[in-house]
């Protein structure tokens, strides 16, 4: 039988916690109850948190938006820290001049808008003017016709030999209780599959963004170490495993990918093994 912590008491060993969003602050139905509580618990007690998330597909300041929204105040932007933060800094460091295509909604087109380059909707691609496209960003799997522009895409990687970014690596994301929808991630394998190109990632489980995270961390306290800090998720393959690999304690919470009844086996299977195992990320 699997041993559940207290999260309380987990919140009292650590100075700063890297939380995952969907399925541990909040679910289709609104915020994880008394999740508002830990907040405050955790500004009392003047420890550091931020929002690791695979959503690319807003702003920080939206992001936080909808926190505020749902009666979370305590989440500013500071705090999110999205995978689309990092393919904007890859852009800004790689790819100097053109225009840059993307996958998603004109929100998630944020990330890209601020590298200083010109972007573009694939819905809005001339095929025919492809010797313009400098970089192709996989942000969201909404903002765009399925069939007709992934087609556009896979026919324009054939053209062009340029860099795909894909700035959410995750397969899918719960609807509700018992449905998924298709994420960017599995879009992004199924292109890459097609077209025999190696994209690059960013989001967890890799490990550039709990790098971000910790430089922004020791740029606020240089006295906090990886000892400091927790990962706080409900997903062993990205929350757990990015966080084990990246030296961090982790917490995997049941109130999001994974049901209670079926933790000890997805764990034993998969032999991703959290350091706590908790009910939810409440403070009681």
């Amino acid at each position: 039988m699997l041993a559940l912590e207290n999260f309380t008491d987990i919140a009292d060993r650590y100075q700063v916690f890297f939380f995952d969003a969907f399925g541990v602050l909040k679910n289709s139905n609104g915020l994880i109850p008394n999740i508002v509580d830990t907040f405050a618990y955790l500004q009392a007690q003047q420890k550091q948190f931020y929002i690791l998330t695979n959503d690319a597909s807003r702003s920080p300041q939206q992001l936080a938006e909808s926190y505020w929204r749902l009666g979370l105040q305590d989440i500013t932007p500071d705090n999110i820290i999205s995978s689309g933060m990092l393919a904007r800094e890859y852009l800004q460091l790689k790819v100097k001049h053109g225009v840059v295509a993307y996958l998603g909604t004109e929100d998630s087109a944020h990330y890209i808008e601020t590298a200083d380059l010109k972007t573009l909707s694939i819905t809005n691609l001339n095929l025919d003017k492809a010797s313009e496209i400098s970089a192709l960003v996989l942000l969201d799997d909404e903002g765009f016709d399925w069939n007709e522009d992934l087609n556009k895409a896979i026919n324009l990687l054939r053209r062009r030999n340029i860099p795909v970014i894909v700035a959410n690596t995750d397969n899918t994301y719960p609807t509700s209780k018992t449905h998924v929808a298709i994420a960017i991630g599995a879009v992004a394998d199924m292109l890459e599959s097609i077209v025999g190109k190696q994209f690059i990632r960013f989001g967890k489980p890799d490990a550039q963004m709990f790098m971000f995270a910790y430089d922004r961390v020791i740029t606020q306290n240089p006295e906090v170490g990886k000892k400091d800090i927790v990962m706080v998720g409900d997903t062993l393959r990205t929350d757990i495993a990015g966080g084990n690999k990246f030296g961090l304690d982790t917490v995997l919470v049941l109130t999001g990918n994974i049901p209670a009844e079926d933790a000890e086996i997805r764990i034993r299977s998969t032999g991703i093994i959290p350091t706590y195992v908790c009910e939810s990320a409440v403070v009681s």
